[in-house]
């Protein structure tokens, strides 16, 4: 049986006297992929970000791994194979597509693993080894897409944390990203996604967690929120 690699417990966010996230639980599986769906402005980018240890809790745990993360630096996170590609992507657009990738091996001194891993990734995207020598701000949306998910599996983590990576991009390059994930999700890497595309989260997902107004309101398998009357009137479309 597989264990929690993530154990959340009444986690609450606050910031500018905001009540962003309001004691929410969820736990994560070794290898599962798991959709947080909801609204804008429900908490979701806000979880994530305190996960990654960029937004301090106010109150409630986060076990990653075994660990208490309160205990461990920031800095540390993403040795310890956390790893988040934030809504927007977050890449340095000054710097190439392989200056970019190579950012997500900084920790490591094992450049000859460092490049193994790139190479990898040119597996995974062959567009991005085409453009290897491209300032990475001059690609497109769903590149540039390619390029934050590239850097964050180039840190190898056990947990990647996925926000929006469907944002602005053309139907036919979110399902390109979509497969991606998938086949990182079959290589083992643990998953926690935010997306928009409700329906295609939760088509690629084995459970989800429904988040309205800074709360947990629903916690099922994918299956069940598919065919929940509720989430497809909500979030759905249907």
């Amino acid at each position: 049986m597989s264990t929690n690699l993530l154990e959340v417990k009444q986690l609450k966010v606050a910031y500018g006297g905001i009540h962003a996230v309001k004691g929410i639980d969820m736990h994560i599986k070794q290898g599962e992929l798991v959709a947080l769906i909801g609204a804008n402005g429900a908490g979701k980018t806000t979880t994530l970000k305190t996960l990654a240890g960029m937004i301090k809790p106010t109150e409630g745990s986060i076990v990653y791994d075994g660990a208490n993360m309160a205990q461990i630096p920031v800095y540390n996170y993403v040795e310890r194979g956390l790893a988040l590609v934030p809504e927007g992507r977050g890449i340095f657009s000054r710097l190439t597509v392989e200056e970019n990738l190579l950012m997500g091996g900084y920790r490591s001194n094992d450049k000859v693993q460092i490049m193994a891993d790139i190479e990898r990734v040119y597996g995974l995207f062959p567009r991005l080894k085409e453009r290897h020598k491209q300032l990475a701000g001059t690609l497109s949306g769903g590149e540039q897409q390619m390029v934050a998910i590239g850097r964050a599996m180039v840190s190898r983590p056990k947990l990647l944390l996925l926000d929006e990576p469907s944002m602005g991009l053309a139907p036919i390059i979110v399902q390109k990203i979509f497969e991606i994930i998938r086949m990182i999700a079959s290589e083992g890497v643990t998953m926690l996604l935010v997306e928009q595309n409700a329906k295609l989260a939760l088509q690629t997902c084995q459970r989800g967690y429904v988040m309205e107004s800074g709360k947990i309101t629903v916690a099922d398998s994918a299956e069940a929120l598919l065919s929940n009357e509720r989430v497809q009137q909500a979030y759905l479309g249907e």
